[in-house]
């Protein structure tokens, strides 16, 4: 496949280190609960002083607290990462940076958010957030302390003023604001407070190791990043401003100074590549852009050289080929189907059918039938929609311009959805639907081969259609779950993670759908300490269970400990409303009445239970050794489960 080697500029890709939320102060409080006696909340959960303390007296508590980059170097900087509450009164905590990498892991350790949150924006965007987030350094070049935000965040005057106060209340010393991008500049030019620039830090310097190693790439130097750059993860990277997000690389170069605290350099230290501040590098090495270069980047100095022997230049991985069979051409019910028919029909119908086979107490697997890999095979060539793909593939601005990437899918799944669709076809799913289910209202639920690799979820790429209800809808609905494979950010995941663009196929699962009165997702591990054992972490809301999988709003968050019998309650819900079928018009509408309002308990005790029984069931019928991740619905008692996958940590 031609462009393998290019990786998208995604905004979602930096979220993952930005996964905070704003929740009420209402989360912060848990139950601890035995049996199915009442519960009352406890007090807002104590912060350990092995995690964070809400002030600093000493240089040497900065230290206990502090890490360091470049430790015993001229460039050393300790650190301290806080996290000011808006809700509490502006209380701050002093993060253990040695205990925590990022601010994220602080909160979702307290569970104050929900796992896989996306909130970026009401984090680093909105004015009216609730978590200021933030680190405090040594800067041994003008012998102060200084604070600072993400180059990205788009704080006001007033929250920076406000993030001011609350540090230099709690802090021994003063404490400078450091502003690192233009607009905090601005921002605080005019609210009286010290200020330390990153120009004054690096005045006179030509070199700054931000991160130091060693690696050999394409040089690409970008002048202006914007969403017509490609970015491939064979590059070393020249820089003229820092980006709010990067994809993996094999170096980095700021051609102005920067931060070692900013985001791209702990991308760089995450990924283990060398990062460094060459004063003037777009200017410096423009005579070999394009080149392959080797990057020394050592504490003291650097070395920077091209390389010309083709044996010393990395070669790619091969694509991965994600198994299939297109031979199989029965629509088949799930209850035919055991785990090794995921290779004809999506993993998310055969995990289904094995659940049925291994008939597991409890619970209720809504009826269904799949729609094999074939179908779509044959739809898809039949309509020169695989042609089609082999030409953007084959075309410059396609591969390396991932504007015209994103507009041209959006083109290709609307050939699909307007493709002619097989008449035998359509007419053996609507009979299936009719004779099988009833005619009753349905879920088209999406299934790739190229989901649950060894190395590749695929989780959320795809796309679903819900409560579908009439014939021609069914029909549509299966082509658009078809058209999905080719989502945006479907086909950059599978770029970045090498699965070959052309071997990759979607089936459909049709299935009764389950007009839950509560619902959720459930882990059979807490996902948060690998250390436990036993565990099973419940999210909850009232109404169906995409108010969980959306990521809208704070679900209720449980964790039942098998050993202890016991339930313990890390969230009440803050869900302001629930989804319920609409039986008219087909898909999903606000619910009339909702099983719980904010700060109230969405399951009971005996819920709970069943459910946490019901998970670890399940993660013993596929093997008791990987952890499972379960979406869940419950009709007055009655556990219906729509999914179970391998759970993949997301890093």
């Amino acid at each position: 496949m031609k462009g393998k080697q290019f990786f998208p500029v995604l905004l979602s890709a930096f979220l993952v280190f930005a996964a905070l939320a704003g929740t009420s102060a209402a989360q912060s409080q848990g139950e601890r609960v035995k049996g199915d006696s009442p519960t009352k909340p406890r007090p807002q959960i104590a912060i350990s002083k092995n995690d964070a303390v809400k002030a600093i007296a000493s240089r040497a508590e900065f230290d206990s607290l502090a890490r360091v980059y470049q430790q015993g170097t001229p460039y050393a900087l300790p650190h301290v990462m806080f996290v000011i509450d808006r809700l509490a009164k502006n209380r701050i905590y002093f993060i253990n940076s040695q205990r925590f990498r990022f601010h994220k892991d602080f909160l979702l350790s307290r569970y104050l958010v929900p796992r896989g949150a996306d909130i970026f924006k009401p984090i680093y965007i909105d004015e009216n957030r609730r978590f200021l987030v933030g680190t405090i350094a040594w800067q041994e070049p003008v012998e102060k302390f200084t604070w600072e935000l993400w180059e990205g965040d788009m704080a006001t005057s007033e929250l920076i003023k406000l993030a001011d106060d609350a540090i230099n209340a709690a802090f021994y010393t003063h404490v400078a604001f450091k502003p690192n991008s233009d607009r905090q500049d601005a921002a605080s030019r005019s609210l009286g407070i010290e200020r330390v620039s990153q120009d004054e830090l690096n005045r006179n310097q030509v070199y700054l190791p931000l991160n130091t190693g060693s690696t050999v790439g394409r040089l690409h130097i970008i002048d202006k990043l914007d969403d017509t750059v490609e970015i491939g993860d064979n590059e070393i990277i020249v820089l003229r401003e820092l980006p709010q997000s990067l994809p993996p690389v094999r170096g980095i170069i700021v051609a102005r100074p920067s931060s070692p605290l900013s985001h791209v350099n702990i991308l760089a230290r995450g990924w283990g590549i060398p990062n460094v501040y060459i004063k003037d590098a777009d200017k410096l090495f423009r005579g070999l852009n394009t080149y392959w270069i080797k990057l020394e980047a050592r504490s003291t100095d650097y070395s920077f050289e091209r390389v010309t022997r083709s044996e010393d230049i990395p070669n790619p991985p091969d694509d991965q080929i994600p198994p299939v069979n297109l031979t199989v051409t029965k629509l088949a019910p799930l209850a035919a189907m055991r785990k090794r028919d995921s290779i004809a029909y999506g993993s998310k119908a055969a995990n289904l059918g094995e659940m049925i086979n291994k008939r597991i107490r409890g619970v209720t697997i809504p009826d269904g039938f799949g729609i094999p890999f074939h179908w779509y095979d044959k739809f898809m060539r039949e309509n020169g929609f695989n042609d089609v793909i082999l030409r953007l593939l084959d075309n410059n601005d396609f591969v390396h311009n991932p504007r015209v990437r994103r507009q041209k899918l959006v083109e290709l799944r609307g050939q699909i959805v307007a493709g002619k669709f097989d008449e035998s076809l359509k007419k053996e799913i609507l009979e299936r639907w009719h004779s099988q289910i009833g005619g009753k209202p349905v879920f088209v639920r999406s299934s790739s081969n190229s989901e649950d690799l060894p190395n590749f979820s695929g989780a959320g790429l795809y796309s679903s259609v819900a409560n579908v209800i009439d014939d021609e809808s069914l029909i549509t609905a299966v082509k658009k779950v078809w058209a999905s494979l080719w989502n945006f950010d479907a086909y950059e995941a599978r770029v970045r993670n090498y699965v070959s663009q052309t071997d990759v196929y979607m089936s459909a699962l049709v299935q009764v759908g389950v007009n839950m009165k509560k619902g959720g997702v459930m882990i059979t591990k807490d996902p948060f300490d690998d250390r436990a054992r036993g565990m099973v972490y419940i999210s909850a809301v009232c109404g169906h269970n995409s108010k969980v999988v959306d990521n809208d709003g704070i679900p209720e968050q449980l964790l039942f400990n098998s050993w202890a019998n016991s339930i313990t309650v890390k969230t009440l819900s803050q869900q302001q409303s629930a989804l319920e079928f609409d039986e008219k018009l087909g898909d999903l509408r606000p619910a009339r009445e909702t099983c719980a309002g904010p700060d109230q308990r969405v399951l009971t005790n005996r819920e709970a239970r069943a459910l946490a029984r019901a998970a670890l069931s399940i993660k013993r019928a596929f093997g008791g050794s990987a952890a499972q991740d379960i979406e869940w619905g419950m009709i007055d008692g009655k556990i219906y489960i729509v999914q179970a996958r391998p759970y993949v940590e997301k890093k």
